[in-house]
């Protein structure tokens, strides 16, 4: 993200409050709407590219975590600028791929049954709410809040990175179920 700064003002604030509304909400609807469109069989890769940016990201954030530890903070920003374009390219694939294909029931049997909807209930969950922490850490980042940005990564980074780390797993738990 550069050298973008912003200026700390209520309008900004409003925007992110509705986008952690309407982000969620949209994903919701849109893989609600089951409208499988016919995009083509190149979506049946989009899976496997998901998990490939879950794990990236998750690298990302722990790249970030060790530059701004070191006080590397150009590595830092770097670092977590990839993360949160990574994460938003998911958003969009994944997005492309269930609207476009049926859902793929999970055929596990015994303890890891309970185990991956465990996983996949808590992804699911925490990446809703991590959407708002994502966009108010960067927000308080590009908006020289400083203070207010680090208090706010004690909570959004072991989220984020709980929820591409989680991400992978279910990934990995579900991919032998994928149609062929």
């Amino acid at each position: 993200m550069g050298n973008l700064k912003l200026t700390p003002t209520k309008q900004n604030d409003q925007i992110i409050n509705a986008l952690s509304w309407a982000i969620p909400l949209a994903v919701a609807l849109l893989i609600g709407i089951q409208s499988k469109l016919n995009l083509g069989a190149w979506t049946k890769v989009l899976p496997h590219v998901i998990g490939l940016l879950n794990t990236s990201t998750a690298i990302s954030l722990l790249y970030g975590f060790i530059a701004v530890k070191r006080k590397q903070l150009v590595q830092h920003q770097q670092a977590m600028s990839f993360a949160f374009l990574q994460g938003s390219a998911f958003l969009v694939l994944y997005i492309l791929y269930h609207i476009s294909n049926p859902s793929t029931p999970y055929g596990g049997q015994g303890w890891i049954r309970p185990l991956y909807y465990f996983l996949l209930i808590s992804h699911i969950l925490l990446s809703i709410g991590v959407v708002r922490l994502v966009l108010k850490s960067i927000y308080f980042a590009l908006s020289g809040q400083i203070a207010a940005h680090k208090k706010l990564v004690k909570w959004t980074f072991p989220i984020w990175l709980y929820v591409s780390i989680s991400g992978v797993l279910v990934y990995l738990m579900i991919v032998p179920y994928y149609p062929h």
